[in-house]
């Protein structure tokens, strides 16, 4: 088991884009269906596999590039750090003064991550910073992932 790191900061108004943050449905429209629907699934058929935008469902950051993944760790300790380091990184950014101001919340989310990281689980945090921007923070879980056993990893184990 080893753990994948995910990092993604941006405009919040780009990270809505919740038609680009889902894989496309496996089998594609009808050739007799609306045009627009027809361009929207060949546009997001595409777009999806290489775009930078956290998936809605944190295993599809399995079928993005590698090139995307932060750093690879065996142990979870290791991966908890790498999330540490990020959440102190960005903590002076984010928009929330309770998070700014409380090392002990960060050190929360970091210990609950090491716990659900050891049990083989994934880590998702976002926090929305200054300006209208969002940072995404994931750790996954593979070989192979608990609930998407189906999805390979993205790197040799």
């Amino acid at each position: 088991m080893h753990h994948h790191a995910y990092l993604w900061t941006g405009p919040k108004s780009r990270f809505d884009r919740e038609a680009l943050r889902r894989p496309p449905h496996p089998d594609p429209p009808p050739p007799d269906s609306r045009p627009e629907l027809i361009q929207r699934y060949r546009e997001v058929a595409t777009a999806f596999p290489t775009s930078d935008l956290p998936p809605l469902e944190p295993a599809y950051w399995l079928l993005k590039p590698p090139a995307l993944i932060h750093g690879t760790w065996n142990e979870a300790k290791a991966a908890a750090a790498w999330l540490h380091d990020r959440l102190t990184e960005y903590a002076p950014r984010f928009a929330t003064e309770a998070y700014r101001c409380s090392p002990d919340r960060l050190t929360a989310h970091v210990t609950a991550a090491t716990e659900r990281l050891t049990a083989g689980g994934d880590v998702t945090l976002g926090f929305y910073l200054e300006r209208p921007a969002y940072l995404s923070l994931t750790l996954i879980t593979c070989s192979p992932h608990r609930t998407r056993p189906e999805l390979c990893c993205p790197l040799p184990s």
